[in-house]
């Protein structure tokens, strides 16, 4: 409303819905994520064309409806109802990111009932969250099988994600059936494994992935940045052509609902004009981020860049502006004609 979002996040766990009605459409919700809204979804065999063509819009495509991932080697012993459909999937087969499906180490093996995903090659910006194992594919399990399924193996993707230029974050599933108390809560074991059975990942495996969806979680922000002359805190109107300067970003990263300084090692910095003449990682101390380093000698306008980009995080893209000139310039000569001050 006088546009500003009501609401941060959406959650779609509709899954035969053939249209949203009222006001809300395919496009209306395309929007929602254009303008930075997140957005979680959860399809079934029994899928409407409603999710079928939001999942289209956003690089992920659904299989047929009545169709279901089946698997004759991963499916779980106490639940499935004998067409090996209720698939067991285990913590190799998640993404490596901590941040978006949570600790893995002692994740156990998680559920999953529901239709097949797969992702277009030309979505850049997907994570592939859990995908299937190779002995998996895609039918309907009550038909004989007459044709070639519409999806095999590794294609298969259980949970796909997606993190929008925009920092905006989509999640969808091809299993409602994952979020159930009965999957959250069932003891799992895997046909033709002994031994006991044990609570299913899904909690902990969908506690992590909501957060993250919602942005509770690989959060990023910039605090503050400073540059000056090297020794000194001056701000000078313009740098000299092999000035010695210093730089500094604090990032904060949210984590508990609270801003904290952000612990990692690998944050760098560019110093470009039109390509980087310097680009260094930054010394890491307490969520700053520092170093200290020569200016070229060639003048013009110059850019302090920090662009950093990790699986998991919000993208954080930081941009200071300056003017490098040759030793003894003066304001005055900038008005001269002819005068190049841009150094191309």
């Amino acid at each position: 409303k006088f546009g500003e979002k009501n609401y941060d996040h959406l959650i779609i766990f509709a899954p035969s819905v053939e249209e949203f009605g009222g006001s809300i459409t395919v496009e209306e919700i395309t929007r929602f994520v254009d303008e930075g809204g997140n957005l979680l979804v959860a399809g079934g065999s029994n899928l409407g064309n409603a999710i079928r063509e939001l999942a289209l819009q956003h690089g992920f495509e659904f299989d047929e409806s009545d169709t279901m991932v089946i698997d004759h080697h991963n499916y779980d012993g106490i639940l499935d109802d004998g067409h090996h459909t209720t698939i067991v999937a285990n913590k190799l087969q998640l993404l490596k990111a901590q941040l978006v499906v949570g600790e893995t180490a002692k994740m156990n093996d998680v559920l999953f009932k529901g239709v097949a995903m797969i992702a277009h090659k030309n979505n850049r910006l997907r994570l592939d969250v859990l995908r299937a194992t190779s002995t998996a594919y895609s039918y309907n399990p009550t038909a004989a099988m007459e044709e070639y399924p519409g999806a095999l193996g590794q294609q298969i993707l259980l949970i796909g994600a997606m993190q929008a230029r925009n920092n905006a974050r989509v999640v969808f599933t091809g299993s409602l059936d994952m979020f159930s108390d009965v999957y959250m809560s069932a003891n799992v074991r895997k046909m033709g494994e002994g031994g006991e059975a044990v609570q299913s990942g899904n909690f902990q495996l969908l506690t992590a992935l909501s957060k993250w969806v919602f942005k509770e979680s690989g959060v990023l922000r910039v605090k503050k940045v400073e540059h000056h002359l090297a020794g000194t805190k001056e701000v000078p109107r313009e740098y000299t052509i092999m000035d010695e300067v210093e730089y500094a970003i604090e990032i904060e990263e949210l984590r508990d609902g609270k801003w904290r300084p952000f612990d990692q090692k690998d944050v760098q910095l560019e110093f470009v004009r039109i390509d980087p003449f310097v680009r260094t990682t930054l010394s890491a101390k307490n969520g700053r981020f520092s170093t200290r380093f020569k200016l070229p000698d060639v003048y013009g306008v110059y850019k302090f860049l920090v662009d950093y980009r990790r699986v998991g995080y919000t993208h954080l893209y930081d941009v200071q502006q300056v003017q490098l000139h040759k030793p003894g310039f003066s304001p005055g000569e900038a008005q001269q004609p002819g005068v190049d001050q841009t150094g191309l």
